[in-house]
């Protein structure tokens, strides 16, 4: 199913503001909240949705990148959502990824219980750092999109403890500061009367669990290094200096969690004959003098391979043809950019003797002096230039 404008599905305006943004996503959140829509699974998607489209939005670089790119410019490399959200994290991830933006614990948020967790309180879930990771790639793969296969060294959970730190399943018991609810409640007198805060537990970091005995593995921390092999999908019409994202393919977390996403940041190869213009290519083509004045048959490099282009007779130096949707692809599906060719005629700097001879002997039985309506195109095509 095709994913909807996230700002449309926020309700907001394209310039609205990260406190207009915030407040929207909360309105939806409260709305399709899973306590107040028991057993609705349309409330729950739309629930999802909405922390989807606030993920993207909410983050300057991810916004701007979402408003320039659209949905292939935030998910081209993993095949996915932006954020991810509608479909590899669960609600308790985006409770404790947006729980702080409601106050304290979940239950604060419009008086209902919180998801998966009926004290009230919220564990804090621990989130793996982004890598990143720089991909080359020709003209040809830009035109077309392409599979790449690399490998990263990174973290990647324990398979000795299951990413749990502990030795085995009985090392691990409930935090005794905390109950394992993740976090402490302290109250303070004040001017206004009692003021009670909530923060994660010192003890335990907010996991709401103890290791009494470390694995053996990784010494406790849930992880290890190791290397991956990550497929990258990168979708046609992409440019120099644009970044993608997988989610989920970064280092994963201590003591389970929400792994970190895998940043591609995209290189162009230089062509050795086209040069690019956003989703155009521009190619010089340096004709001699017999040719543009006779008119030539001559082959034109593609991303495609090479064509022929007929050049008419009389062709002037500076003329632009255009083959059209022989460009680069939008990465948005807007359309396909086109070839320019920029015609040049050559001029030799040195002559032999006999060419000079030749080439005098032809100016006095020809005509090359320009007319006036050839100095009226030249000096249209300037202002145009100007212009």
């Amino acid at each position: 199913m095709e994913k909807r404008d996230y700002y449309e599905v926020l309700g907001v305006a394209k310039n609205a503001s990260a406190d207009e943004i915030k407040k929207a996503y909360r309105q939806k959140a409260i709305q399709y909240h899973p306590d107040r829509n028991p057993g609705d699974k349309e409330a729950e998607e739309k629930f999802k949705e909405a922390a989807e489209a606030y993920d993207v939005l909410s983050n300057d670089e991810k916004r701007a990148r979402y408003d320039r790119f659209g949905h292939a410019g935030m998910s081209g490399a993993a095949g996915g959502g932006a954020g991810g959200f509608g479909g590899g994290m669960s609600m308790e991830d985006i409770f404790s990824q947006f729980g702080d933006l409601f106050g304290g614990h979940f239950s604060g948020f419009g008086g209902f219980s919180g998801f998966g967790n009926a004290g009230g309180g919220r564990r804090v879930v621990q989130r793996g750092s982004d890598l990143r990771v720089k991909v080359k790639l020709t003209l040809k793969e830009i035109a077309t999109g392409v599979e790449k296969k690399i490998k990263v060294k990174k973290y990647v959970p324990c398979t000795h403890c299951h990413g749990s730190g502990a030795e085995d399943e009985k090392a691990v018991e409930k935090c005794p500061t905390c109950h394992g609810s993740g976090y402490v409640t302290r109250v303070a007198n004040s001017i206004f009367g009692q003021m009670q805060t909530q923060s994660a537990c010192p003890t335990c970091g907010g996991s709401g669990e103890t290791i009494t005995r470390k694995c053996a593995e990784c010494n406790g921390e849930g992880v290890v290094r190791a290397e991956e092999v990550i497929t990258l999908h990168i979708p046609a019409g992409v440019s120099e200096g644009m970044q993608l994202s997988m989610e989920g393919k970064g280092n994963a977390a201590r003591r389970g969690g929400i792994n970190g996403d895998l940043l591609i940041l995209v290189e162009e190869e230089r062509h050795p004959e086209l040069l690019r213009d956003e989703n155009d290519l521009i190619y010089n083509l340096l004709l001699s003098f017999p040719q543009a004045a006779l008119g030539a048959s001559v082959e034109i490099p593609t991303v495609d391979g090479r064509v022929k282009v007929k050049i008419e007779p009389g062709t002037q130096s500076g003329k632009v043809l255009r083959l059209r949707n022989k460009g680069l692809p939008s990465v948005n599906s807007y359309g396909t950019g086109d070839l320019l060719i920029n015609i040049k005629v050559y001029v030799p700097e040195k002559l032999t003797a006999e060419e000079r001879k030749k080439i005098e002997s032809l100016v006095a039985s020809a005509n090359f002096t320009p007319d006036a309506s050839a100095r009226e195109r030249a000096f249209r095509s300037l202002r145009d230039f100007e212009d």
